[in-house]
């Protein structure tokens, strides 16, 4: 569960702060082709899911000191650094230099004009390298954003600490931790179309680079709504799937949000992450303490942890976590319903969700949160939803069973009542979904279905 003080990531957006963003490297060339979205796609669901992920997606790319690299897992490097640049890292204060090069994607119109717009990638960064993944847009009245950084990240944590950045925004949208948002859509204004930049970070003189596989965003303009339609259940499935409760690590690694309630993003990834086979080594798990259960569920907050957000639930620092497994991809997006989530059971893959809710709106969970992660891993005959819920007090009582209805609602409406009767936000169907770098037809049908390459 995410902390009740932390700002949502869905509309507090009447909120403006100060500051312009910060870029940390010299900015490359925009690109030149514009890649637009399928014009059906907006007609049957409110969002716009795309990925760069091909050798061909790569090369369509404008390059100042990367190249595109071909195999079964195609990406873009560093071949020729563009430059060096110093940063200095906010959470330890040291100054370094890195050569950098950036890969600029091309302008992607959005089939649905979008109040929010989140990115995400998979990623290898070895030892003494780390990546920048940045934002800049068009709004639907001509004018363009600034450059906002989406994150900086490494899979490690012995160079740079992976870090959001806050108090970047324009006047007319800010980012918060993960999440591009318009700070009043009332207004109408929506994002027309937008560019990503990678910029690729490595040691003067090094040799080796980082590799991004996938880079991608999810632009989505969900109605508000307090309620949803009701969906008719049309699968009975239960996938196999670890169970971990983020309760009984309560008090463990302060330095990473101290356990307990804070984990539920992590832990729930790490459950998925070995439900597709993914394990970590002895010597992975060599820095924790031997007398914590499920260590892996430790490594997994590590690694997560966004030192800006001071906390394990930054979405794409999730799903480039997933990534850091062998033959996995990971992506955020959002669904539209508990259809979506069938679809994806039946081709057998599992999905995290985040939702709040008050105790009395969820019958059996036993507590209210204004933020939880957990795994949804298939359907009852009824039609409710079977999941794996981390805040449970221990790995035995994770599968739990929920109503449908209320399940549906909880996950995908955008607004809501809290305890103390004020309206706030709801996530509006966001998930994670983790899946093999190479799926089954059936797979990738699935996940065609739902928006996602």
């Amino acid at each position: 569960m995410s902390r009740a003080e932390q700002p949502s990531r869905r509309t507090v957006l009447a909120v403006a702060v100060a500051a312009a963003v910060a870029g940390a490297a010299g900015p490359a060339a925009a690109a030149d082709s514009v890649t637009d979205a399928a014009p059906d796609e907006a007609a049957t669901h409110p969002v716009d899911n795309h990925a760069w992920i091909t050798y061909g997606d790569w090369r369509a790319g404008s390059a100042q000191g990367t190249r595109a690299v071909a195999g079964s897992r195609p990406g873009v490097v560093i071949n020729t650094p563009a430059g060096t640049t110093d940063y200095t890292d906010p959470h330890t204060g040291t100054t370094a230099t890195w050569e950098y090069a950036t890969w600029t994607g091309p302008v992607r119109r959005l089939a649905v004009p979008s109040t929010e717009v989140i990115a995400s990638w998979n990623a290898h960064t070895p030892a003494g390298t780390w990546i920048q993944i940045e934002l800049k847009g068009t709004y639907s009245d001509g004018t363009a954003t600034p450059w906002y950084v989406m994150g900086r990240w490494a899979a490690g944590d012995g160079d740079i600490k992976r870090t959001s950045v806050d108090d970047q925004t324009d006047g007319r949208s800010s980012v918060w931790t993960d999440t591009f948002a318009i700070d009043d859509p009332s207004t109408g204004l929506r994002l027309a179309s937008y560019q990503l930049r990678l910029t690729l970070y490595r040691k003067p003189g090094a040799k080796n680079t980082p590799t991004v596989w996938r880079l991608g965003a999810m632009g989505s303009d969900v109605p508000d709504r307090f309620t949803v339609p009701a969906s008719t259940p049309g699968l009975a499935k239960e996938l196999i799937v670890p169970r971990y409760s983020q309760e009984i690590h309560k008090g463990q690694y302060p330095e990473y949000d101290n356990g307990g309630e804070a984990w539920c993003s992590p832990t729930s990834s790490q459950m998925i992450i070995e439900y597709w086979g993914g394990r970590l080594t002895k010597e992975q798990l060599a820095w924790v303490d031997p007398s914590y259960a499920d260590p892996q569920v430790c490594h997994a907050a590590r690694y997560t942890y966004d030192y800006q957000y001071a906390g394990c639930g930054n979405w794409p620092f999730n799903a480039a976590y997933a990534a850091t497994f062998e033959d996995l991809r990971g992506v955020v997006t959002r669904l539209g319903s508990l259809t979506d989530l069938e679809t994806l059971i039946a081709a057998g893959i599992p999905a995290i969700t985040s939702q709040s809710f008050l105790k009395e709106e969820l019958t059996g969970a036993g507590y209210g949160t204004s933020g939880h992660l957990m795994t949804v891993i298939g359907f009852t005959a009824e039609g409710d939803v079977i999941a794996n819920d981390p805040a449970s007090p221990s790995d035995e009582e994770v599968r739990r069973v929920y109503k449908r209805r209320e399940w549906e609602n909880i996950w995908l409406r955008t607004k809501r009542y809290n305890a103390s009767g004020k309206v706030v936000s709801g996530t509006g169907g966001v998930c994670y979904l983790y899946f093999p770098a190479c799926p089954t037809p059936r797979q990738r049908k699935a996940l065609a279905a739902v928006g996602v390459r």
